[in-house]
């Protein structure tokens, strides 16, 4: 069985920064992995996608603040989180898309507030 665990959330004031981190916990092909978050009542959305080709894509609204990275070595992906705004402030999820098996973690609360 392969699980998800994400770390990294936290408070942070608006403008500043965190970063997101996402555990598999053990090596298996995966054809994407991303983030996504949830608000209080709202749908669950796409944050950042990357596929095994390196491409990449961001929702519209964290274009050019933050950044999905991956390092297959440590089984470990990130999002780096830069001039955070109240309106970033969910529950983020990390995906992971297997070959016959979709992936989820617990998530890990990320709220932006002076």
């Amino acid at each position: 069985q392969v699980q998800l665990v994400e770390s990294g959330g936290g408070l942070v004031q608006p403008g500043g920064s965190l970063r997101l981190f996402c555990a598999v916990s053990r090596s298996i092909f995966l054809n994407a992995m991303g983030w996504y978050r949830q608000a209080p009542g709202k749908e669950r959305e796409l944050v950042a996608l990357k596929h095994n080709d390196g491409s990449t894509n961001y929702a519209d609204s964290v274009k050019g603040r933050f950044t999905i990275s991956r390092d297959n070595a440590k089984n470990t992906m990130y999002l780096q989180m830069n001039s955070l705004r109240p309106e970033d402030t969910a529950i983020y999820y990390c995906n992971a898309l297997g070959t016959l098996k979709t992936y989820w973690g617990q998530g890990t609360q990320v709220t932006v507030s002076s």
